[in-house]
Parts: structure tokens; sequence; C-alpha cells
């Protein structure tokens, strides 16, 4: 039996065209993190006569963030959080 990793569908909730945007205070990284984040979703599954898991409807109830760290520098502890109307600097 194989489940499909990524819903068919778009989920919905909490986390739903909601992007966060972090900072590393120690290394000025934008782009590399490592986030642990706890879902609470109710998905349809449907498994086929061959036994293959196809999961659909994919809805977040609830989303907690666990912990954000740095994949440049490692660091946990200078995560910022960015404002969406915050401009982001060129990284050159």
């Amino acid at each position: 039996m194989t489940s499909d990793p990524a819903p068919t569908a778009t989920a919905s909730g909490p986390s739903a065209g909601t992007a966060i945007r972090y900072r590393c205070a120690s290394c000025g990284n934008l782009t590399r993190f490592d986030v642990v984040t706890t879902r609470k979703t109710t998905a349809f599954h449907h498994y086929s006569v061959g036994g293959d898991l196809s999961v659909e409807d994919v809805e977040v109830l609830d989303e907690t963030i666990e912990d954000v760290t740095c994949r440049w520098c490692g660091n946990g502890n200078g995560i910022e959080v960015l404002e969406s109307d915050t401009p982001v600097p060129d990284q050159a």
C-alpha cells in the first residue's frame, strides 16, 4: 500500500495563502530555514481496489510552528519574523 505524500487538493485553513517570511539575525539569510510544524488536518482518504491510497480534500484545522532554524548557520535563536509589508533587502 502506497500513500501519496502530497495532497491532491489545495490545503485550506490557517496556513492557506499565508506566507510567513523569516530572517536570520546572525547571518542575514532570507531564503533557507528548517521549520518544524505541527498540523491538525482533516482529509478524504480514497483507497483503490488495488490498495493504493490517494489523499484528497485536505483541510488544515490547526497549525503550530514549533521551531525555526537557519539552514545556513544553524542558529535557531536569532530568527526574526518579517512583517508582510517589510521590504526585503537585496542580497548581493
